[in-house]
């Protein structure tokens, strides 16, 4: 049954009203505005009969405070007026009401007017929640054009759009491009369901390592963006950055997949690196291409390659001198001793001339132990491990490569060598370095492995 509120000071007239209309409603009389507003502050009414000429506040009163009540913008009001003319009219209208009716009012009349103006209503809302439906139909289909289907992360156009939208705005922030290395090795071993599987966790992740105002995106395959909002020291995006490496690479050693599987992050700052989407993402995907050439696993900020870049073209150089620098320092015969990061490309370099070429290269491994199982001073330490490499570099042939891999450990390339021969040669370094180290607390193990030749990187 509908709900009439009637608001009249006379109350003959509420007698009168709510007799004509409690057959057919239910009905709820009040004697001034202010008894109106308390009932419609806690309750509610299909329609309000409302009178105007009341003391204290008049009916053009009471409707301006019902329309502040925001469940009541919309609630039909029919005023009561004694007054007949066309002026009184015109205002009733333009102040919002739907209708009015004259006092005395004729019971019919009064029934009549007020059912029209309930079927009316009814005819609104229901229009009104079909446009609603619609509304919401229509914004569902274009967020899902979107977001991509497989994780419900943003696709690059909405990404890109949203991102420049909040720069224009003042947000600064930044890019995180993720990648997950050797993803392809998932699919082809475990089929591509494991392999969406692990897409879906990857987004998952991200998003427990988002707050509100972040922008996640996956742009296709297993390559995704992150856009951190307000977040600007390095030394916060970095710990956010490596988090997310070492929860994601956990998850995926959980798997227990077999195809050394890890997480990439390259870093674009807004507005150290660009002020738009593309200017920063293109920085984002060149920090990630840095990563992914050094040994994988981490995460690189853009602005530091930059740096170190602009550092050398602050001191340019000619053609003879850059040879002479270029050319190794080591002008003896023994082996290329590298940095670490240098000797990541070496390897990858050599390991694909083995893919090519098939020929036989041997990797040694020399780690550091105490003859004693105690603690080793470190200053001892970085005297055994100079030595060691004394050792190596005397040893072995100018094609061969080392490097210092930990405070521990050192690794050799030997080139075209089998596994005899490198068994020999690793013997050979070691009597040399027990020849060299005159204490009696290190000693040196190792160990020897073909490099693959179908091909396994170095991590």
């Amino acid at each position: 049954m509908k709900h009439i509120l009637i608001v009249d000071d006379n109350k003959m007239n509420l007698l009168l009203a709510k007799k004509v209309l409690s057959d057919t409603y239910n009905v709820t009389a009040v004697l001034s505005g202010k008894e109106a507003l308390d009932f419609l502050s806690k309750d509610t009414c299909d329609l309000v009969l409302l009178d105007i000429n009341m003391p204290e506040m008049d009916g053009f009163e009471v409707m301006g405070e019902i329309r502040k009540i925001e469940t009541h913008k919309t609630l039909p009001i029919i005023f009561l007026t004694a007054d007949d003319d066309a002026e009184t009219e015109n205002r009733c209208l333009e102040e919002g009401a739907l209708d009015f009716i004259a006092k005395p009012f004729v019971p019919s009349v009064m029934r009549s007017r007020i059912g029209r103006i309930l079927e009316l209503e009814d005819m609104r809302k229901k229009l009104s929640d079909k446009l609603e439906e619609k509304i919401k139909e229509v914004t569902d289909i274009k967020s899902k054009s979107q977001q991509d289907a497989l994780t419900g992360l943003w696709n690059r156009a909405y990404t890109e759009k949203a991102v420049n939208d909040m720069l224009e705005s003042g947000v600064k922030g930044a890019l995180f491009m993720i990648d997950m290395d050797n993803f392809k090795a998932i699919n082809d071993n475990y089929g591509h369901l494991e392999g969406d599987e692990t897409l879906k966790m990857f987004a998952e992740t991200m998003r427990d390592y988002s707050k509100e105002g972040d922008i996640l995106c996956r742009i296709g395959g297993d390559e995704f963006v992150m856009f951190i909002k307000d977040v600007t020291s390095k030394t916060d995006l970095g710990n956010l950055a490596g988090d997310i490496i070492s929860d994601l690479c956990y998850k995926i050693e959980q798997k227990k997949f077999e195809t050394n599987t890890s997480v990439s992050i390259g870093i674009g700052q807004f507005t150290d690196d660009g002020e738009d989407f593309g200017t920063v993402y293109n920085a984002a995907d060149k920090a990630l291409y840095y990563v992914k050439q050094n040994g994988k696993n981490s995460y690189h900020f853009f602005s530091e390659q930059r740096e170190s870049e602009n550092t050398r073209g602050r001191n340019l150089v000619d053609l003879q001198y850059l040879r002479e620098v270029m050319s190794r320092a080591d002008s003896g015969r023994g082996a290329y001793q590298l940095e670490l990061d240098t000797f990541h490309h070496v390897y990858n370099f050599i390991r694909r001339f083995v893919e090519r070429s098939g020929r036989d290269v041997q990797t040694l491994l020399f780690t550091m132990v105490s003859k004693e199982n105690e603690m080793v001073d470190p200053s001892e330490a970085e005297v055994a491990l100079e030595i060691m490499e004394q050792a190596i570099y005397t040893s072995l042939r100018r094609v061969d490569v080392s490097t210092r891999y930990s405070s521990k450990q050192l690794m050799v390339i030997l080139m075209d060598s089998n596994e005899e021969n490198g068994n020999l040669v690793a013997e050979r370094i070691i009597a040399c370095f027990n020849k060299l180290y005159k204490g009696k607390k290190i000693s040196f193990e190792y160990g020897i492995a073909e490099m693959d030749k179908i091909g396994n990187k170095f991590v």
